[in-house]
């Protein structure tokens, strides 16, 4: 069911929440109780003046009915609850997040801020482990420790020294208190994270997809003709980071040229946004085609569409998010997303309706494809890469969607046959699989 079909069950909610009757709100609204009624069960649809003024009657804003809660936050609540466990009554996050948005907005940028600080620690964990410069300031800060213990105990030790020995050792312990004060400092510069460092931790994945995020996925000067390197100097990421959107970029101007984006829009509307009868109508492949759909700018009524890339283990190396969609890096995605299916189907495309758990029920229809990354020697196997596209609310399928879900942690359907961990506590059961 839509966000707008549930429009009905928000609407009564807030009223209830409120302690208004149904037959004063109808009143104050102009509209029968009985008319009320079948919205409130989702059996008429409401926009217009009629939404605007049922959520002046309710005290919210008219896009909280309409919409419901805004599905980042949401699909952050949820992923930390996948990542993070506990005991948390997942299928209860979008009611926590409609009564309090700013308690919703906060446990979403929490989650955020504990991710960033867990992958800081793991950067700093592999720093401390095999980066050989650290490794000799350490060496250097311990150096000067020991010379100035191993002088201080002399002076503090039972025999006694003449005047001369003293004053040498003193000086010992002075030109070694000044090495350590030096090699402290030049430590705590290398360990010190710069300004802004916080927000744009994470994989380098992570810190080029938030840079694209900005421009919708689309690289406006790209598209007219700009090298990637021009556009890379523009930034203000660091290594590993700037290496891997370089690798993006050039992927995306060799998209470019392949399929300027003129020719592919019209393509795009002619064939209504169908992925193979694009690729078939102009002769290029599909893939090319998957990747050009994600890159269409978000400001020209192209329907969002999302994208997902992996290696043959599953590892995610690009995620871009659509609403209502995503997938977690960690803890282990849902197997039963085409994605994953395609990796066992090289080179054979996967069209799929499938739906999200939960009272939303959320559909996307997928187009998923894995070929050999690059040439592939004799005797050896392929690099395989899987590509799924994700495109969101998709017309009624004429047979039942594909059940696929976030996390095993958080899934409600108790009879998956994919399912490798009990769901946490407070899931309601869903056992149709």
């Amino acid at each position: 069911m839509s966000n707008q079909r549930l429009a009905g069950s928000r609407i009564r909610e807030k009223r209830l929440d409120r302690g208004l009757r149904q037959a004063a709100v109808a009143e104050t609204v102009g509209i029968s109780p009985s008319y009320l009624n079948l919205i409130e069960h989702n059996r008429r649809r409401i926009g217009g003046k009629l939404l605007a003024d049922l959520a002046r009657v309710l005290k919210v804003d008219t896009a909280l009915l309409a919409d419901g809660v805004d599905t980042a936050t949401l699909d952050q609540m949820r992923s930390a609850a996948a990542t993070m466990g506990g005991d948390a009554e997942v299928d209860r996050a979008e009611e926590l997040a409609a009564r309090y948005p700013g308690w919703g907005a906060l446990i979403a940028a929490q989650a955020r801020r504990i991710s960033a600080l867990e992958e800081r620690g793991r950067v700093l964990t592999d720093r401390i482990a095999y980066d050989p410069q650290l490794a000799g300031s350490l060496h250097e800060v311990i150096s000067a420790v020991s010379a100035i213990r191993s002088s201080a105990s002399i002076l503090v030790g039972p025999e006694e020294l003449d005047q001369d020995w003293q004053r040498r050792f003193h000086e010992n312990i002075h030109n070694d208190s000044v090495r350590l004060a030096d090699s402290s400092e030049a430590l705590i510069a290398y360990l010190e994270a710069p300004e802004g460092v916080l927000e744009q931790s994470g994989s380098p994945f992570e810190v080029v997809e938030a840079y694209l995020e900005k421009t919708g996925f689309h690289v406006a000067a790209l598209e007219e003709g700009e090298e990637p390197a021009d556009v890379l100097r523009q930034t203000a990421l660091e290594e590993p980071a700037k290496t891997v959107l370089l690798k993006v970029l050039q992927g995306y101007a060799a998209d470019v040229a392949a399929l300027p984006l003129a020719t592919f829009e019209k393509a795009c509307r002619k064939y209504n946004y169908d992925p193979a009868l694009i690729a078939q109508g102009l002769g290029v492949a599909l893939p090319l085609v998957m990747r050009r759909l994600a890159q269409l700018p978000p400001n020209k009524g192209h329907p969002p569409m999302g994208l997902v890339v992996c290696d043959a283990a599953g590892a995610l190396s690009f995620i871009k998010s659509v609403p209502g969609f995503t997938m977690p890096r960690s803890g282990g995605a849902c197997p039963r997303w085409p994605l994953y299916g395609a990796l066992s189907r090289p080179h054979q495309p996967i069209k799929l309706d499938v739906e999200m758990p939960g009272p939303n029920a959320n559909r996307f229809l997928c187009f998923a494809l894995a070929e050999a990354n690059g040439p592939t020697p004799f005797d050896a196997p392929p690099v395989l890469q899987s590509m799924m596209l994700v495109m969101p609310d998709p017309p009624e399928p004429a047979t039942a969607p594909h059940p696929v879900g976030l996390s095993c942690r958080i899934c409600p359907r108790s009879k998956c046959t994919s399912r490798r961990e009990p769901a946490l506590k407070g899931m309601s059961a869903q056992t149709e699989l």
